[in-house]
């Protein structure tokens, strides 16, 4: 891919002090915990966006909220970049630094500090991977909610950093929605808790500004989060259509009934013969799209659920239905579509997407999504989170083509433009990062920005967190 994504300047008193701030960095954190070698910091020049890449000044592993408050005031002093880093799995370069930028790593902080049953919450460290939480409570009958993709790797700090969602988001809300509170270090290493085990919290809503703003208000360092009871039951059923258009017209229809499953995922043709050969999950092979629909409750509530959603589907002439016999055969069908981009990256470089659309407009975008990817000479596979309308399309094309990639790019630019011209927004659950700055302008007014950055530039003045992501560089300093 083409370097046409600027970054800010970088800051040439800084790199040229890189001795000295390793030396005192150095005073900050235990031994073992400053990576400085140049080599050593190759794989913290990039996250899941690979297109891009910078190498750091240094990389700072803390184990404590303590540790962090010194590095931050630190480099509050001395005007040092800081960019938070959790798993590194962002999908839209939120986690790129700058050559002048110290990456603030968290994987290290990977403690469970707290579970309460009694007020159904856990407490943990923002390194705490967010499949850990439902495997340490899963054995007691509850579960964390949100379930993205790569869950097994992505960090519950890098979760409210992008406001992540997951297949089970439908029913039980992404991130913003399960989250209680956290322990923030600000700018100047100030540390502050918002929130608690409480549902609501007086005053401004200032968990809700912090969930989402992708390490640029402050460095995430505790969350309390809500658990939930594991339902009576859970049931996968696989649906297969004749057409992508059919797929997303019947999504909308179940939703426009009133009918809210706990999960419903699409895949279009390509996505399911690559998730199908990774996986071997038994997805039907000779359909054009394929929706899976996941109802839970008890017996009787799951079987009339499942008969209303059959009778819909067979109104949008649904050739396949296919329901799980096993607790093996539910957990394989989620596997495939969990696997879904790894599996896409054993045949191809791909760019995902994360536009969000309305669901009444499914059908519309998909066909237009087709369009484009045909008109660049491209192939995309869609894999998604149908049931709230937050598209996935996966665009693949050849990293080592320059060309190739800049029309995977473009491509890429003009979906996202899409989804927003069709009601939706640039993101559902990945970010902004780097990958979209550039588009805000196409989705917000000047005025729309101006106040957003204001409210950044009240947290941090000089702009030292995450900085180039979010915001178009054009105007700032």
């Amino acid at each position: 891919m083409s370097e046409a994504i600027a970054f800010l300047p970088v800051r040439a008193g800084v790199l040229s002090r890189r001795a000295e701030i390793l030396g005192d960095l150095r005073e900050l954190v235990p031994a073992g915990r400053l990576v400085e070698d140049l080599n050593a910091l190759v794989p913290f020049e990039t996250d899941g966006f690979i297109a891009y890449r910078r190498r750091p000044l240094a990389v700072v592993l803390p184990e404590t909220t303590a540790q962090v408050a010194a590095v931050m005031k630190y480099c509050h002093r001395y005007g040092i970049p800081v960019v938070p880093r959790g798993a590194g799995t962002s999908l839209s370069g939120g986690a790129i630094p700058q050559e002048d930028a110290v990456v603030l790593g968290l994987s290290a902080m990977s403690r469970i500090l707290d579970v309460d049953y009694a007020n159904r919450t856990a407490t943990v460290q923002a390194g705490v991977t967010n499949l850990a939480i439902s495997e340490a409570v899963g054995g007691d009958g509850y579960f964390y909610a949100p379930d993205p993709s790569s869950q097994l790797a992505c960090t519950i700090g890098g979760n409210i950093a992008m406001n992540s969602g997951g297949a089970h988001c439908l029913k039980y809300g992404v991130t913003t929605n399960n989250l209680l509170g956290v322990k923030l270090v600000l700018v100047d290493g100030t540390v502050v808790d918002i929130g608690g085990k409480h549902l609501d919290a007086e005053g401004y809503d200032l968990l809700g500004l912090v969930c989402g703003s992708e390490g640029q208000l402050g460095i995430v360092t505790e969350a309390t989060v809500r658990l939930l009871a594991k339902p009576e039951g859970a049931r996968p059923v696989l649906f297969g259509f004749d057409s992508a258009e059919a797929a997303g017209s019947c999504v909308a229809d179940v939703i426009g009934a009133g009918i809210i499953p706990v999960a419903i995922e699409f895949m279009d043709k390509p996505a399911i013969e690559i998730c199908e050969a990774f996986a071997h999950a038994g997805y039907p092979l000779d359909v054009e799209a394929l929706l899976i629909v996941e109802v839970e409750g008890s017996e009787a509530e799951m079987e009339a659920m499942l008969a209303a959603i059959v009778e819909i589907a067979r109104r949008h002439g649904v050739k396949t239905v296919r329901e799980s016999q096993s607790p093996t055969e539910a957990a394989l069908i989620w596997k495939g579509r969990k696997s879904a981009f790894g599996a896409t990256g054993r045949i191809a470089d791909y760019i995902c997407m994360d536009g969000t659309v309305p669901l009444s407009q499914l059908a519309y975008v998909l066909k237009k999504t087709a369009e484009i990817t045909d008109r660049y000479g491209l192939r995309v596979a869609n894999v998604f989170h149908a049931g709230d309308g937050n598209m996935h399309p996966l665009i693949l094309y050849n990293i080592n083509d320059p060309e190739d990639a800049a029309r995977a790019e473009a491509a890429g630019m003009e979906i996202l433009k899409l989804c927003v011209d069709a009601g939706g927004c640039l993101t559902g659950e990945h970010g902004v990062g780097i990958e979209k700055r550039d588009l805000m302008l196409h989705q917000f007014s000047e005025v729309d920005l101006a106040q957003q950055m204001a409210v950044r530039s009240a947290f941090d003045a000089d702009w030292i967190l995450n900085p180039s992501k979010v915001f178009p560089l054009e105007g700032r300093a």
